[in-house]
């Protein structure tokens, strides 16, 4: 029989995990909408410029594309709010390591380079096994259904593929902690909106970066807006920061190059980017 004091530690339970679930919700609800809100509303402020840099022409999201986009996206917000759940309550058991408490600089900051390298191998490896044919419908063809990707393509995913996504953080985590090392709080936050930064610029549509950019050695390894919008048209580009996996392990478009040259400097000389060889 369950005594008052019994009652009231399970009611206190209950209320904490009711709390860390509506943070998780509020939490990625929020960074998604904030990060391809504002990404749309700069595109349609500076539209000659979005126009001019726009990657594939004579192809636009339609606005069945839009709602099955937000639809599904709010579909993996849910996904991402149980594995944060998941996360705070690691923490609270001691399973996972976080310090919330200030942290000096310098670890921050190689926290942060740690956990954004870590991932960006287990994007890359975890996306190409998602394009393996066995694979493919089950978990990643929905993302695929954007064919013109849009801002609001960031959390376009099955929940099978929402999973696959987010469960890196818990994993990366756990093994650090089991490591001995807690990860600082601002690390982890920083990385995540990083994470969601990059994720609605690669799929804007408009090539962000600077003319150039792919023929500088101190920026060619990070991945353009380009870089992945090739993805979505020809199935290339598997990697998600940076270009090196695809160079080490030859995935990467033989015209991708060519192809960001040709929209960035279509200002100067606007001819059209012929569709790029699979």
């Amino acid at each position: 029989m369950m005594t008052p004091a019994d009652q009231s530690t399970l009611d206190y339970a209950i209320g904490r995990v009711a709390d860390h679930f509506m943070f998780g919700i509020y939490f990625d609800l929020s960074r998604y909408l904030i990060a391809a809100g504002v990404l749309t509303a700069l595109l349609l402020v500076f539209r000659g410029f979005a126009e001019a840099r726009k990657i594939q022409l004579g192809r636009r999201a339609t606005r069945a594309d839009y709602t099955r986009e937000l639809l599904s996206s709010m579909r993996t917000v849910v996904v991402y709010a149980f594995v944060t759940l998941a996360i705070l309550v690691g923490r609270e058991t001691g399973v996972i390591l976080m310090k919330v408490q200030q942290a000096s600089l310098w670890t921050i900051m190689w926290q942060f380079v740690l956990i954004v390298l870590a991932h960006d191998a287990w994007f890359y490896w975890a996306h190409r096994a998602m394009h393996h044919k066995r694979l493919f419908r089950a978990t990643h063809l929905h993302h695929h259904k954007s064919r013109t990707p849009t801002p609001w393509t960031a959390y376009s995913f099955t929940m099978t593929e929402a999973v696959i996504e987010v469960a890196f953080v818990p994993v990366f985590l756990f093994i650090t902690s089991q490591l001995g090392i807690a990860y600082a709080g601002y690390a982890i936050l920083f990385f995540i909106w990083h994470q969601m930064i990059r994720n609605v610029m690669a799929h804007a549509g408009s090539e962000l970066f600077p003319a150039g950019w792919v023929d500088n050695p101190w920026t060619d390894w990070i991945a353009t807006t380009t870089h992945h919008d090739l993805h979505h048209s020809s199935g290339h580009n598997f990697g998600f920061y940076f270009t090196w996996w695809d160079r080490w392990m030859g995935t990467e478009h033989p015209r991708y190059r060519e192809a960001f040259r040709a929209v960035t400097n279509r200002v100067r000389d606007p001819q059209p980017l012929a569709e790029p060889a699979e």
